[in-house]
C-alpha cells in the first residue's frame, strides 16, 4: 500500500473518491469539496492548505482509503476552539501553527472522516491513515494533529492512546416517528407550546410567507438573492462577508443539488431571507442563513421550524441545525455530545492539554445534564 498527500480534490478520480464513502454524508462528497477548492474558499491563501491523505494499492490503480486533510495556519472556521492552546504556545515562545487538521472546512457537522473501499478492513485503513498523518505532522514541523467531528464508527476505529478525545455539546432534533409538526408540538408542556405557536404567528403577522425548494428547483435569481442575504448577515454579525463566496454557491447549486433544500422567505413578492440546508438519507443539516432586514422570529421559523417540518415530511431521523445556540433547547433540540481527537507533538503541552481535557469533559457532561432540564417536553414524552 502507498500513501500520498494530494493538494487538490480535482486530481482524484471522482468515482474512486465516492466509492470510499458508503454513507451519503453531503460534506464529504467530491462535488462539495471541489466547490470549496475551485472557488478559492480553501487553499493556501485562505489558511486552509489542501493535503488530502490517500491510501493506494501498490500499483496506485485503486484508491483504498482517504481522509480530508488540511495544513492550517490559523484556527478560524473549525468550531472546535483551541485558541487558548495557541496562546499558551505563543507565551512559551513556540509556534502553534502550522497544525494538521482532518475536518470539513467551516462545517461543524459530525460524519465520516475515514473513507475506505468496499471489502477493505476499516481498522487497518484507519491505522495507516492516522500513522501517515502523524508522520506528515512531524515532517512539516506541525505542532499538532486534530480530527474534528467524527461519527461513532470513526471514533471506535480511532481509539488510540496518542489521540486525546474532546467533547462538546450541540443541540439536535430527533424524530420519534412524528406524523406532522402538530404531533411533535403535542409533546411540549402547555406553556412552552403556546409560546412556540405565538412565535410562529409573528412571522405571518409581518406578512412573511415561506417556501421550501429542493436544490434542482432553485433558480439563478434565488441563489443570487440568498447569497446577498448571506453576505449582509455576516457583515452585520462579524464585520466581514463570510467564509464562502458567490462562486462556491454557484458550484454548489450545480454539483450538490440533490442534497440541498432552501427555505425562502418572501414579503410582498420579494425574497427577504433564506436558509440553506443539506440532507442525506437519515439527517437534515442546517448550514447557512441570511436576511435582508430584521424580522421578528423569522430566523427561528426559517432555520428551525421549517427544518423540523421538512424532516418529518421526509422521514429523516435527525436534524442538526449547526453549532452553539442554547435558545434551541426550548424549541425541542436535545443537548447532544459531539467529538474531536487531538495529538500534540510537544509532550509537555500534551500532558497539560490532556489534564485540561479531563477536567473539561466533566464540565461538559454536567452542562449537558443541566441543559436537558430546560427541554420543553412533558414528562414521559
Amino acid at each position: 500500500m502507498t500513501i500520498e498527500f494530494c493538494s487538490s480534490i480535482s486530481s482524484i478520480d471522482a468515482q474512486q473518491w465516492q466509492a470510499l464513502w458508503a454513507e451519503p454524508y453531503p460534506f464529504i462528497q467530491h462535488g462539495f469539496l471541489q466547490a470549496l477548492e475551485e472557488s478559492g474558499c480553501v487553499g493556501a491563501d485562505s489558511g486552509w492548505q489542501v493535503q488530502h491523505c490517500l491510501l493506494w494499492n501498490e500499483e496506485k490503480t485503486q484508491l483504498l482509503g482517504a481522509m480530508p486533510l488540511y495544513i492550517k495556519h490559523h484556527s478560524y472556521g473549525e468550531y472546535v476552539f483551541d485558541w487558548a492552546w495557541a496562546d499558551a504556545y505563543h507565551r512559551a515562545g513556540l509556534e502553534y501553527y502550522p497544525k494538521l487538521l482532518a475536518a470539513i472546512p467551516f462545517t461543524p457537522a459530525s460524519g465520516p472522516r475515514i473513507g475506505f473501499a468496499p471489502g477493505q478492513d476499516a481498522q487497518q485503513i484507519g491505522d495507516q491513515l492516522i500513522a501517515a498523518c502523524l508522520h506528515k505532522a512531524r515532517d512539516i514541523d506541525a505542532s499538532s494533529f486534530h480530527l474534528l467531528f467524527p461519527h461513532q464508527r470513526d471514533r471506535q476505529i480511532l481509539q488510540k492512546p496518542e489521540l486525546m478525545p474532546r467533547t462538546a455539546v450541540q443541540f439536535h432534533w430527533h424524530n420519534h416517528g412524528y406524523q406532522n409538526f402538530d404531533e411533535f408540538l403535542a409533546t411540549f408542556k402547555s406553556r412552552k407550546r403556546k409560546s412556540l405557536k405565538a412565535e410562529r404567528r409573528k412571522v405571518a403577522e409581518q406578512q412573511v410567507s415561506l417556501v421550501r425548494r429542493e436544490g434542482k428547483h432553485i433558480d439563478e435569481q434565488q441563489w443570487q438573492r440568498f447569497y446577498h442575504c448571506y453576505q449582509l448577515t455576516y457583515l452585520k454579525r462579524s464585520g466581514h462577508k463570510g467564509y464562502l463566496n458567490w462562486d462556491f454557491f454557484q458550484r454548489l447549486g450545480q454539483s450538490c443539488a440533490d442534497q440541498i433544500m432552501m427555505v425562502q422567505a418572501y414579503q410582498r413578492g420579494d425574497m427577504v431571507a433564506g436558509a440553506l440546508y443539506f440532507k442525506d438519507s437519515q439527517t437534515l443539516y442546517g448550514r447557512y442563513w441570511g436576511c435582508l432586514d430584521e424580522f421578528e422570529a423569522l430566523h427561528f421559523e426559517a432555520c428551525y421550524y421549517q427544518g423540523i417540518v421538512y424532516a418529518i415530511e421526509q422521514n429523516l431521523q435527525r436534524f442538526d441545525p449547526g453549532a452553539q445556540g442554547e435558545h434551541k433547547i426550548q424549541r425541542g433540540f436535545t443537548p447532544s455530545l459531539v467529538h474531536s481527537l487531538h495529538w500534540i507533538e510537544d509532550q509537555r503541552f500534551a500532558r497539560a492539554i490532556e489534564d485540561f481535557l479531563d477536567r473539561e469533559r466533566h464540565h461538559i457532561a454536567s452542562y449537558q445534564e443541566d441543559a436537558a432540564r430546560y427541554l420543553p417536553f412533558k414528562e414521559g414524552s
